[in-house]
């Protein structure tokens, strides 16, 4: 699938690592595609931090007990690899999408931010819903592709699409009207003072 060259990256720009926690590590997520997607997510974080970007991290606080997510769980901590440093904002929810219920969007209008770098898990749970919600919203939305992830999805009929398969077509979904699709490499090749 191919990726929209992007935009240079300006200070109304912000990193959005999106539900990266201990819980995404639990065996019933194991079926995961791109297996290196937090280490590019690692690396756009060192480099909108080297440029003085901003960086906000969604933390999901699932109330109910079943969920590798829920609040008083193992799970629910930030993965230490992308864990934010002081004066990072860290935005908790309780549905999939980043914006209900959250000072999300208040945070980004008070701060200037009109285009938001999308990072984390799941393609097809968290990310679609937050992506879709942020372009309604009007703000610019970039997806890297190789800092999110898909898993095996099992549908209505008992039929079993591999993380693959889900992960290409929520792309071309999500970049047919919501997003800009592009890659990390990308994106740091046009932060400032990147050389690009």
């Amino acid at each position: 699938m191919s990726a929209a060259i992007t935009p240079p990256i300006t200070a109304n720009t912000a990193l959005i690592v999106l539900d990266v926690q201990k819980a995404i590590d639990d065996p019933k997520w194991a079926s995961k595609n791109n297996p290196g997607y937090v280490d590019k997510i690692v690396d756009l974080l060192a480099g909108f931090r080297a440029a003085g970007l901003p960086v906000i991290h969604i933390r999901h606080d699932e109330p109910d007990p079943a969920s590798t997510y829920h609040t008083d769980g193992p799970g629910n901590a930030i993965k230490p690899e992308v864990a934010p440093l002081p004066g990072e904002p860290v935005i908790a929810k309780n549905v999939n999408c980043a914006f209900i219920a959250t000072d999300l969007e208040k945070y980004l209008h008070d701060h200037g931010i009109t285009r938001l770098i999308f990072t984390g898990v799941v393609i097809h749970n968290s990310m679609d819903a937050s992506i879709r919600v942020a372009h309604c919203l009007g703000f610019d939305v970039i997806l890297p592709l190789d800092a999110t992830t898909a898993i095996d999805v099992t549908d209505a009929k008992g039929i079993r699409h591999d993380a693959q398969t889900v992960f290409d077509l929520f792309a071309a979904v999500l970049g047919s009207e919501y997003c800009t699709l592009s890659t990390s490499a990308d994106i740091m090749a046009r932060l400032p003072n990147s050389g690009a």
